[in-house]
């Protein structure tokens, strides 16, 4: 009974993101990876809550969530879900979102990213950050047949998808790891979602360790420690974390504001007193609601 039920959920949300546009982040042979073993093989499956968990992601896409076009207002979110580099929340993290996003007249493409891993990896350091780089490639370079605006495609991470978001926040730039035509890899502004920032200090351990190994080297702690990198040219950034949390401690997001209000970047941390880890969309334990709180902020900075 159990299969027959996981199948029946899969067939109804493969039902439902057939509607929607998936699209492959590469063409042809992906950079930086290694034949995938027979027995690598991706799964999705729902758990008790609902929430289908996707894990060994070896082929990343995009899912396209177009706003309806009586609403659509030219923004456009890469969505990139959760669960601590070794699942992907994805319809909790991502689809969802996506959905609500689309309400308010943003487009949005939920990131279906690679899971690092030394089987499918050359080097799983940096496969991650060529994903993010890849992503926000396809979705400036095609703008106009998204119909939305070049200058306004941000990006939102939750969690690990956090980490990942912000990853690419503060690492845009580097050329090293990705190699394309004259296109920007900055986003015009990121939303990080209880977010795993810092190697250094109050460190996600699961996540640190399935990205940068059991004993990871100095440097690696601190390129991916996202606080440390942020400089003048670092795009604006909206923070949301519950002071309760102690799955990824609140104190990633305070150091990443601080630092951006070192810098002078525009910046707004939404605090819960209570929520935990993993909220999502909603926040059952406390009143307030980080989403329209988000929507406020966009539109001050000009963003939609």
């Amino acid at each position: 009974m159990k299969k027959v039920a996981i199948l029946i959920f899969c067939l109804s949300m493969l039902s439902q993101l057939q509607a929607q546009e998936v699209i492959p982040l590469y063409r042809g042979q992906l950079p930086g990876s290694r034949p995938v073993p027979a027995d690598y093989v991706e799964k999705a499956e729902p758990g008790k809550d609902g929430i289908l968990r996707i894990s060994k992601v070896s082929v990343p896409t995009l899912t396209w969530f177009p706003a309806p076009k009586d609403k659509a207002n030219g923004t456009a979110v890469i969505v990139c879900p959760g669960g601590g580099y070794n699942i992907l929340a994805f319809t909790h993290e991502g689809t969802d979102v996506a959905k609500r996003l689309n309400e308010a007249g943003i487009s949005a493409f939920v990131l279906k990213y690679r899971l690092p891993s030394d089987q499918i990896m050359e080097d799983k350091r940096f496969a991650l950050l060529q994903d993010a780089q890849q992503a926000i490639y396809l979705v400036r370079s095609n703008a106009r047949k998204y119909g939305i605006k070049k200058n306004r495609i941000g990006i939102m991470g939750f969690s690990a998808g956090g980490h990942f978001a912000s990853t690419l926040t503060v690492h845009y730039a580097d050329r090293k790891i990705h190699q394309r035509e004259k296109i920007s890899f900055r986003p015009d502004f990121s939303v990080l979602v209880y977010p795993v920032i810092s190697f250094s200090e109050s460190v996600h351990t699961g996540t640190m360790k399935n990205l940068l190994g059991s004993n990871p080297a100095e440097a690696d702690k601190h390129y991916f420690s996202s606080d440390k990198q942020v400089d003048r040219q670092t795009p604006p950034v909206f923070l949301v974390h519950a002071e309760d949390d102690k799955t990824v401690a609140v104190q990633n997001s305070r150091l990443f504001k601080a630092a951006a209000d070192r810098a002078g970047i525009k910046n707004d941390l939404f605090l819960y007193h209570l929520g935990g880890h993993g909220f999502g969309m909603y926040n059952k334990k406390e009143a307030g609601d980080w989403f329209a709180a988000m929507l406020t902020w966009l539109k001050k900075n000009g963003l939609i």
